[in-house]
């Protein structure tokens, strides 16, 4: 995935790329006209006011659940910023500081199975602890009961393969549909203090609910946001760290700290690669002869972003906590960054520490081989990652 945006980012600030579904849109993999463009009010995510080819979208198109979800991540303008203060709250960093406690206890159970492991046994520590940490937290943020998260994970998963034809395509999103209305009727039936209830309640702007589909959509954006992104820095930042293991002894000396790590991942291994779609609300020129037209789609790579030899000059290939400059977009840039990397950082952190101070032998099972990558253009991590906690 890598080696492909590198080459989109040498042939120009722009690449007319073909998606699933025959939809053509141009790919941005270099930092710097990333940054210009996903802070240009000239470009939107609204594909119902900005996308001509709204109307030839496929039917069972696999890109749908996230380039067609009617909430505030596909919001314009004041529509957007209206939206979105609806959830920021939730996210603050004062908010999301005071959740520390119950994201230690929960690594902390998670960590204590894996210690449970027989010395030479294996395990997946993507399913072992990213996945169900995540998940944890933020099913507990928005109060998905627990008879519905073990469903919620794979509906969401299976809307992030890009690759399903239209008529499986069509089955995952009635999956996804059906899954997310049975927690917005099991909310409505068990108010509390939670996200999901307090968007049940009318804004405070107009006194009006939200209307089911926009909240369906925002469920799905939340749940999946909140957990898709963090299992893959997680289980990517142990990897690297497992991979490199003088870091962590760089770490125990204190010449680097546990965020250093965290950054240096999120700038090397970024957990979103592409994120489809914007579109250009006029012509917009880039140089080096690329004009993108009015209303045509964009992609975003920001995971290539942070790999691009522009902004980091030296060896942006290479992991290295140590360099000076971590600068990466991995939690997007502009109207639309992340409303939750605040608390993406504090799960990677409170995971790493947790696992390698309770386990500080552990191993990759197999050193030097690459795991599997998730078989996605959107989403960037290994398909799992196998350890040993306790090497014979």
């Amino acid at each position: 995935m890598h080696a492909e945006a590198a080459a989109l980012r040498a042939d120009g600030p722009a690449v007319l790329v073909e998606l699933p579904g025959h939809v053509h849109a141009w790919s941005v993999t270099r930092h710097s006209v990333i940054q210009a463009l996903t802070g240009d009010p000239r470009v939107s995510r609204d594909p119902r006011r900005h996308w001509p080819g709204l109307a030839d979208a496929p039917e069972g198109w696999s890109l749908a659940p996230i380039a067609l979800q009617q909430n505030f991540f596909n919001a314009y303008g004041e529509e957007h910023r209206r939206s979105r203060r609806r959830i920021a709250g939730s996210f603050s960093p004062r908010r999301v500081e005071r959740m520390r406690p119950q994201v230690r206890a929960t690594a902390d159970h998670l960590v204590e199975a894996l210690a449970a492991v027989p010395y030479g046994a294996t395990t997946d520590v993507r399913q072992a602890l990213a996945l169900p940490l995540a998940m944890t937290v933020i099913c507990d943020l928005l109060g998905v009961p627990h008879h519905l998260r073990e469903k919620v994970g794979p509906a969401i998963d299976a809307s992030l393969d890009p690759s399903a034809d239209p008529g499986r395509a069509l089955a995952i999103q009635a999956e996804l549909h059906d899954t997310l209305s049975e927690v917005l009727r099991y909310k409505r039936q068990h108010p509390a203090a939670d996200l999901t209830s307090d968007l049940l309640l009318p804004s405070d702007t107009d006194g009006a609910p939200m209307p089911d589909p926009v909240l369906l959509d925002t469920l799905f954006l939340m749940i999946g946001a909140g957990y898709e992104t963090t299992v893959n820095l997680i289980t990517s930042a142990v990897q690297a760290l497992l991979t490199h293991p003088g870091n962590l002894d760089r770490i125990r000396e204190g010449a680097i700290c546990w965020e250093d790590l965290v950054e240096e991942t999120l700038r090397f291994e970024g957990p979103v690669m592409h994120v489809p779609m914007r579109f250009a609300v006029e012509d917009i020129d880039l140089g080096e002869g690329v004009v993108i037209p009015k209303g045509d789609p964009i992609i975003v790579a920001f995971a290539a972003a942070g790999r691009d030899p522009e902004l980091h000059r030296d060896r942006p290939e290479r992991f290295d906590p140590t360099r000076t400059s971590k600068e990466h977009l991995a939690f997007g840039h502009g109207p639309h960054f992340c409303p939750g990397a605040h608390l993406a950082r504090l799960e990677a952190y409170v995971a790493l520490t947790t696992l390698f101070e309770r386990l500080p032998d552990l191993a990759l099972t197999c050193p030097g081989e690459q795991p599997a990558r998730l078989p996605s253009f959107i989403v960037n991590g290994p398909v799992g990652l196998e350890v040993v906690p306790h090497p014979a």
